[in-house]
């Protein structure tokens, strides 16, 4: 890391380092090899400023790996021909560096110290490529794209600077579950992650759970965008609370989310969750055909949800790097807690790709990368295929979604929205067969607001359907009531 950095900073005033501690860290390796395995898991050879340091923490390190002993006198055939380290003495001052050993109990705050001193090294190396870059004009990236890709290193620096937990006892990890469990015995509708506010889908899902991939899928038509507004709207809505929130307090956790919609633009996206919140159909939102009494609904539903944290990003044909900076950069300045792309396949590769089955596979990795990096639950809309329409059974399965392989594979949860409604709405008999069209229309009240969801995968628990009403008025998914809860807190 900032090993092969340092060279440029050769022209900077200032290099942070500390030789002393390099020498003493050194030392005590030598003495008592048992104290590598406390700093290895923190500094790593690349995080000594002087090579010559780097390179003796090398060989000490490869010989402790092999479990051969590594002292002044069973390292120094290794550097017989350094001339770097004649320059300091030669073998003699691997005695010397053994003679400044330290406690072992005091080693793993000298590695924590070379550490971060090599990451602020690092830190000005990359202040200072962003600097030449961003006076050299370049007609193949523009001063977004080196945002873009400063973001991106600096994300990666911080995360190797991160101590390498390794194996950790299995008591941590069942107080970890333990933690879980509890938070979903004391939730409200006992959900171990976000209510999606469809009782029936949490009661399925347990809510939706960090770092999980979850897939929408559907055909055309079917409401994918519509139930991932209404996701999107009834988990940042929680923080709607009049005269009691301010928007200068910090919004309640678990109501940030972020939508990224390259298929809709923000001002269509907002006229739907709009359509929603005030009861006027979208239809006559679209063509401005509203009483007065809708229009003030309208109005007022406006201004309620001027506290609503939902930050939408309507760029078409964002690649899946420029995706992750976006949504890292909102987590830093506003925070996260559940992101959604609509949709998957309008997300581009950040490089070509010989087929498109590759460049999916790199989406969907990016997308579940983002989930475990940030540690929120990712919703990605999906199309399916054709093949579909072509079998008798309208319901979709795995085996639909386009480039199925890798979203299949990455996500944690597909779900496929499907209303049979839509269907049978299209085989509609002709006027003059009468008992048919009776058939149709019986038909057609039973399936009528109705719509279904196909859990066909889930990592953490059961597949099986659910049930939804749907508002087409409002495009507006909601619980659906059934006869036995009628007298419950569904609606």
């Amino acid at each position: 890391m900032a090993d092969g950095n340092d060279n440029n900073l050769n022209d900077l005033d200032y290099s942070p380092h500390n030789i002393d501690a390099e020498q003493a860290l050194l030392g005590t390796l030598l003495v008592n090899n048992d104290a590598f395995d406390i700093v290895n898991a923190v500094v790593q050879a690349e995080h000594f400023f002087d090579p010559v340091h780097a390179r003796i923490y090398e060989i000490i390190s490869k010989k402790v790996q092999k479990n051969a002993l590594a002292s002044p006198v069973t390292i120094k055939p290794f550097f017989q021909d350094d001339a770097a380290l004649k320059e300091l003495g030669g073998s003699s001052y691997l005695v010397r560096l053994a003679s400044a050993s330290i406690s072992s109990f005091a080693a793993k705050e000298f590695a924590v110290l070379i550490r971060d001193l090599s990451l602020r090294r690092s830190l000005l190396n990359i202040a200072n490529e962003i600097s030449q870059r961003a006076t050299t004009m370049s007609v193949d990236q523009t001063a977004e794209d080196q945002i873009v890709e400063a973001e991106q290193t600096l994300y990666n620096l911080s995360s190797s600077g991160k101590e390498d937990t390794g194996f950790q006892p299995f008591v941590n990890a069942t107080v970890d579950a333990i933690n879980v469990a509890n938070k979903a015995f004391q939730q409200e509708g006992n959900l171990s992650g976000l209510s999606t506010g469809l009782i029936d889908l949490d009661k399925k899902l347990g809510g939706l759970n960090p770092s999980d991939l979850i897939i929408i899928a559907g055909r055309p038509s079917m409401g994918k965008t519509a139930l991932a507004t209404n996701i999107a709207f009834n988990i940042a809505k929680k923080n709607i609370i009049p005269d009691e929130i301010s928007k200068k307090k910090k919004p309640p956790l678990g109501t940030i989310v972020g939508f990224f919609s390259l298929e809709m633009s923000s001002s269509q996206l907002a006229a739907r969750i709009l359509s929603e919140a005030s009861k006027v159909p979208s239809d006559q939102i679209r063509r401005g055909e509203m009483t007065e009494d809708e229009f003030r609904r309208f109005v007022e539903a406006a201004q309620q949800l001027e506290s609503c944290t939902l930050y939408i990003d309507d760029t078409a044909a964002l690649p899946i790097s420029t995706l992750t900076a976006r949504a890292r950069r909102l987590k830093r300045t506003h925070g996260l807690d559940v992101l959604i792309v609509d949709y998957l396949q309008l997300v581009r590769p950040a490089s070509f790709k010989d087929n498109r089955v590759n460049e999916i596979s790199e989406i969907t990795q990016g997308l579940k990368a983002i989930a475990k990096e940030l540690d929120i639950p990712v919703i990605a809309l999906s199309q399916l295929s054709r093949q579909v329409e072509s079998r008798d059974d309208k319901r979709p399965q795995l085996s639909d979604l386009r480039e199925s392989g890798s979203i299949e594979q990455d996500a944690d949860i597909v779900m496929f929205v499907y209303r049979a409604e839509y269907y049978k709405e299209r085989e509609k008999p002709g006027d003059h067969d009468i008992e048919a069209t009776l058939k149709w229309q019986d038909e057609m009240s039973q399936l009528h607001g109705k719509a279904e969801l196909i859990i066909g995968k889930q990592r953490h628990g059961p597949i099986g359907s659910v049930e939804l009403s749907f508002e087409s008025q409002f495009t507006r998914f909601g619980n659906l009531v059934k006869s036995y809860q009628a007298s419950s807190n569904y609606k």
